[in-house]
């Protein structure tokens, strides 16, 4: 008959103990990496044979601390040993799912519960971050999901620039200060043009960054570009282009031929108000050109009553001009044409009716100042 001693000693074959390490259990194992946190948990394996120096006849439960029978299964994880009811999450009290779990300040989590209490969130998507975390801007973030507010650029191996409490990359970053100082930005080298800039095929450039298509020097900010290729002045005038008439510069684009000269469209403008023709027309009084508004009201007749052009005919009296559809009696607004007689009173014409209704010192009065007029000369 064994005795209780040699009976505890088999207990280490018993086939239960032996079946249980070939579970997936004790055999999956899962590497959580976590940049940036203190204490980053390690998700183990579990071996399913106890250390050497383990009697299993004084072993307790890591969590009960209660003995196991002879015939019971155990859990040995880092050489601690538990119950298999026992082994579970120290959150949700479930088993751990397919033997993963993950183990932070000596107690172990299932991943479900380990992500709500410990992993980051991104400041992005709102998921866990499992991995590689980026650090920046009060924020975590997934590396895929941390990226420049302009353009979109991932930033994770770039660096960035904070700037107005949004993340920029480097370009982006001296594209917003260059704006602030109100420069360009070098579209090839990406730096702040400080002096004098280059505009080609809509972008601003250092002008040294080019060179004269004809004698090949360096271009200035004064160079010129003709069939897509870029000229420097002196190269450029000489190629018969028309010089704009206002601004003396030659003509690259748009020309407007006008009053024997050839202009920018931009700069054929009304001599009065300074808009821009394009296209419609213009008078030309003494070697200047006027739009049709102040061309009358410099040398033509407007309306005094609505203050419109008067193509038709003119009715004039006391310095100012009338349309026929205003020229009327300023007391009761009775229509007059050329044939209507009519009096001055307060620099406004009054028909013979309204004339006679006055009062005899008022006729006489007003007769007075109209003869001193006439014998004055006005």
């Amino acid at each position: 008959m064994a005795t209780a001693s040699s009976r505890r000693r088999n207990l280490f074959s018993l086939q239960p103990l032996d079946a249980k390490t070939q579970s997936p259990l004790f055999q999956r194992r899962r590497v959580a990496q976590e940049e940036d946190m203190g204490n980053a948990p390690q998700v183990l394996s579990l071996n399913g044979k106890p250390s050497a120096n383990m009697s299993l006849g004084h072993a307790v439960c890591e969590r009960c601390h209660d003995g196991f029978s002879m015939d019971e299964q155990i859990v040995n994880s880092n050489g601690q040993v538990w119950h298999t009811q026992c082994f579970v999450c120290a959150q949700c009290f479930q088993p751990f799912p397919e033997g993963r779990f993950f183990e932070f300040e000596g107690r172990k989590y299932c991943e479900h519960d380990f992500c709500v209490l410990f992993a980051p969130s991104c400041g992005k998507c709102g998921e866990f971050i499992s991995g590689r975390v980026i650090k920046a801007m009060n924020s975590s973030w997934h590396p895929e999901c941390f990226r420049c507010f302009s353009c979109a650029k991932v930033l994770a191996d770039e660096g960035f620039v904070k700037n107005q409490g949004r993340a920029l990359c480097r370009d982006c970053n001296a594209s917003e200060k260059a704006k602030g100082l109100g420069k360009y930005v070098c579209f090839k080298c990406h730096s702040i043009i400080d002096g004098g800039h280059l505009k080609w095929k809509g972008e601003a450039f250092h002008p040294y960054h080019f060179n004269c298509h004809s004698c090949g020097i360096e271009l200035k900010e004064d160079a010129r570009e003709k069939d897509a290729e870029l000229y420097c002045l002196r190269c450029h005038d000489k190629m018969g282009i028309p010089i704009c008439g206002a601004c003396r510069r030659p003509i690259e684009e748009r020309v407007v031929h006008a009053m024997g000269k050839t202009w920018h469209v931009e700069h054929f403008v009304c001599a009065k108000c300074e808009k821009p023709f394009l296209g419609t027309r213009h008078y030309e009084k003494k070697g200047l050109a006027y739009c049709e508004i102040h061309y009358h009201q410099l040398f033509g007749n407007i309306c005094f009553v609505c203050n419109n052009i008067i193509s038709g005919d003119v009715f004039s009296a006391f310095n100012k001009a009338w349309c026929s559809a205003h020229f009327a009696c300023s007391i009761c607004d009775h229509k007059m044409n050329q044939k209507t007689k009519f009096f001055e009173f307060d620099q406004k014409p009054v028909c013979k009716n309204c004339y006679d209704k006055f009062p005899s010192e008022l006729k006489k009065r007003l007769k007075k100042a109209y003869d001193e007029a006439v014998k004055a000369g006005k």
